[in-house]
């Protein structure tokens, strides 16, 4: 008939956008088996054995409660390496960041070999830690690169055993740090100033606009939303992944001159043994980078 109702919404088969989101929910589930199991499992496990004394894999394990915290924040070892990782951070982040945004923004100009340069840049997020360290041992050793250099102008007093030195072996760990991080965020800011259309440039260089104020009022208000994310990335891989340089160079030495938070939780677990201390200081790790991520969010004023 011309007048019979329509069907009630409870009959009407699936509409074709509910079948596709099912279909995107069904793709879905591998990654979130894969984030609970190896992501959130291993979290969980971090806070149930920063409870637990447990002097080794293979050794009988007791619950210990609040007992590792306690001895965690009253360990001066732990506040030494708090210490260096402050300073890593408060150091490496800012002229990381600074460093890697101009020079992506030399890079949006095309010089002459500018394809070369990006391969230069990226090349130390190709290479392994391992190589990285090593290339770092053959400029800081005794008779690396660095002392030769300075043999050769004529300034010997001032060469010494850089990673060997209390004075210089941090300073060291956080140029090996700054060599590997620029280049690859300098890259990531480059291709994104390539949005902007040359002719904006032009434009302003017409109007009488030099390269620095072009960089900071054409180029920066680009990448300004960007800024929040790489600060993110790079200050999560200085507070959590750093320890890998001071492992291959130093070994948190000398003393603890490079004994850092990561490293610490290194080597706690592996070298002596000590999980339950361990996970502790990894919970009081974790909460220190949720903050700071949040403190990095709230201070750039990012939507993402």
């Amino acid at each position: 008939m011309a007048h019979e109702l329509p069907l009630t919404t409870a009959h009407q088969p699936p509409s074709a956008s509910r079948r596709r989101q099912r279909g995107v929910t069904l793709f879905a589930v591998p990654a979130l088996v894969w984030y609970l199991f190896f992501l959130a499992g291993p979290l969980l496990a971090m806070f149930v054995i920063s409870g637990m004394s447990w002097p080794g894999m293979l050794a009988p394990r007791s619950w210990a409660g609040w007992g590792n915290f306690d001895t965690v924040l009253h360990d001066d070892l732990f506040w030494h390496a708090v210490r260096n990782s402050v300073i890593q951070l408060v150091i490496v982040l800012p002229i990381m960041i600074l460093c890697a945004f101009m020079t992506g923004y030399y890079l949006t100009l095309r010089p002459r070999g500018h394809h070369l340069l990006r391969i230069v840049l990226f090349t130390p997020a190709l290479i392994s830690a391992s190589a990285k360290a090593m290339l770092g041992y053959g400029v800081f050793a005794p008779n690396g690169l660095l002392n030769g250099l300075l043999g050769n102008l004529g300034l010997d007093s001032l060469a010494r055993p850089w990673l060997a030195d209390q004075g210089t072996a941090l300073a060291c760990v956080m140029g090996i740090d700054l060599w590997s991080g620029i280049g690859f965020t300098a890259v990531l800011f480059a291709a994104r100033l390539g949005s902007v259309p040359q002719e904006i440039y032009e434009a302003a260089e017409l109007d009488g606009c030099g390269h620095w104020r072009r960089m900071w009022r054409i180029a920066f208000p680009v990448v300004k939303d960007y800024v929040g994310v790489t600060t993110m990335l790079q200050f999560l891989w200085i507070l959590f992944a750093s320890a890998q340089n001071v492992l291959l160079l130093t070994q948190g030495g000398p003393g603890d001159a490079t004994t850092n938070l990561s490293f610490l939780v290194y080597n706690k677990a592996f070298v002596q043994s000590d999980l339950g201390y361990s996970q502790a200081a990894g919970v009081l790790l974790f909460l220190v980078g949720l903050l700071g991520m949040l403190g990095i969010r709230r201070a750039l004023r990012q939507s993402y």
